[in-house]
């Protein structure tokens, strides 16, 4: 079947332009070309700023051919600058609604209505604007690997930022005009951590520099990156939303490997620990000597990324999240699942508030309290990925388990930015934070050492000493396939 006529069948992916796309490049010449000029400055980060020392490796990558939940991704070897970045949205509902909003009972816009213009491209530009941050993050760990399971999945991931960063610029080119281009071409121009031009939100200014903060990155901001799409994907302008919705269908692969990963690195220590007859967790440097991860340094680094993720849903008390929802822009988390009037002009959420120098409920207007419920939903997601951390510990006989911290603890954004709490919510003064921080975020000394730990293990069907091999392949493959063939050249 050619390229051209793969693109009339419903659900496949045109290739036949540059581009891959299902809707109909071919046959919308403005923004096609508008595309294909941005595409060079695109490859040109992407060689810059991709994963260090390995474009010219063949990596065993999915690439999305069809948005059919049951066959939407094919496997093989590609390098990773020739992949096929595509756009690529969602089936589109003809009936869908705008559900929520003064704008509720409305068909669902296919174009942006001019009084939400700006509004919408900040939204585009702030979700677009972290799917290249993250490859900048990540771009050198290919270079420790644990095992080539662990490579291509970071490689996965990194071009399926890409692909997500094409679909936001995608809605920029399409709806946004002049306004829309410049905004795509900034994308490019910022970088993760530079001082001059760093990226929009803190979470994605911080280093990754190691593998277990990449598991735990892509366990928890990702998982920031799902509530957000969940909720744009409840958006009144039809593109958006079925954009988000099919961003979705590939990130839950990034939140299972930060899950499976931390589950690894646990279940080895565990069994490093059972082997010498270990039984005293906080027996930092024993365990330490058995070249393994020790688990209060796995929970320093929980406590870290959790802190940085919640920092990413802004203010608990929120105009700009009230004016998003009033407008049909941005929806909560499962919108049309939840039972109210989808107005909440008068409804009332229950917030914590730093109130007279102490952390309090405060009930609020539901509208301004968005963001606090939509973090509430979060916290309660990332929950159940610790709970079956904490199973895989048990059934080792260790007796420890991994806790989420206070809401209040090591905030930058919100209602606790300006305070000092413990992991367990109390209220400390600026000496006593100082005096035990080391003991709840990692200290450049728990840094060096899981630093030492990362040496690439890159020999077929070996692991680094310091994690668990996988329970299975990808794709139906065995223990030992050559997931990245790495050019030695």
């Amino acid at each position: 079947m050619s390229d051209s006529s793969a693109a009339h069948i419903e659900g496949a992916v045109d290739y036949s332009t540059k581009i891959p796309n299902n809707v109909g490049l071919v046959n919308d010449a403005r923004v096609l070309k508008a595309l294909e000029q941005w595409h060079p400055g695109y490859i040109d980060w992407w060689n810059a700023m991709g994963p260090e020392g390995f474009q010219t490796s063949e990596v065993y990558l999915r690439t999305a051919v069809s948005i059919d939940p049951k066959g939407w991704a094919q496997f093989g070897y590609v390098k990773m600058p020739e992949y096929r970045w595509g756009v690529l949205l969602a089936p589109r509902d003809e009936s869908r609604l705008v559900n929520f909003g003064a704008s509720k009972g409305e068909k669902a816009w296919q174009d942006v209505p001019g009084e939400h213009r700006a509004s919408l491209r900040r939204l585009v530009v702030i979700q677009g604007d972290t799917e290249p941050a993250s490859v900048e993050q990540q771009r050198h760990l290919g270079a420790t690997a644990p095992s080539l399971y662990d490579m291509r999945n970071l490689f996965q991931i990194n071009v399926e930022e890409g692909r997500h960063l094409w679909a936001m610029v995608y809605l920029l080119h399409k709806y946004f005009g002049r306004d829309g281009r410049e905004e795509a071409d900034g994308l490019l121009q910022r970088r993760s951590g530079n001082p001059d031009k760093p990226r929009m939100l803190g979470a994605f200014n911080e280093a990754t520099p190691d593998w277990l903060s990449l598991f735990m990155f892509t366990f928890f901001t990702d998982r920031d990156g799902k509530m957000q799409l969940e909720s744009l994907a409840q958006s009144g302008f039809d593109p958006m939303s079925r954009t988000c919705r099919f961003m979705l269908t590939e990130e839950a692969h990034h939140m299972f490997v930060g899950e499976t990963g931390v589950m690894r690195v646990l279940e080895r220590t565990c069994e490093a620990m059972k082997t010498a007859g270990i039984e005293d967790p906080y027996d930092i440097s024993k365990v330490r000597a058995l070249g393994v991860i020790d688990l209060p340094t796995i929970q320093k680094k929980a406590n870290l990324h959790f802190s940085l993720s919640l920092d990413l849903f802004g203010s608990e008390v929120s105009t700009n999240a009230a004016n998003f929802y009033n407008a049909g822009l941005k929806g909560r988390y499962m919108e049309t699942k939840i039972d109210d009037d989808h107005l909440l002009t008068s409804a009332t959420y229950h917030v914590l508030k730093f109130v007279d120098g102490q952390i309090k409920t405060v009930a609020e207007p539901a509208l301004t309290a968005l963001n606090m419920r939509l973090r509430d939903d979060y916290v309660k997601d990332c929950q159940g990925g610790v709970n079956r951390w904490n199973k895989a510990i048990e059934k080792y006989g260790v007796k420890f388990q991994i806790t989420l911290p206070s809401v209040a603890f090591h905030r930058h954004i919100g209602e606790f930015q300006r305070i000092h709490a413990s992991p367990d919510g109390r209220l400390l003064s600026e000496t006593e934070w100082v005096k035990h921080k080391d003991s709840w975020i990692p200290s450049p000394e728990d840094g060096e050492f899981v630093a030492s730990l990362m040496l690439p293990c890159w020999e077929r069907g070996k692991y680094a000493h310091w994690i668990s091999p996988p329970r299975v392949g990808i794709d139906g493959k065995p223990g030992d396939f050559e997931y990245v063939n790495i050019d030695q050249a």
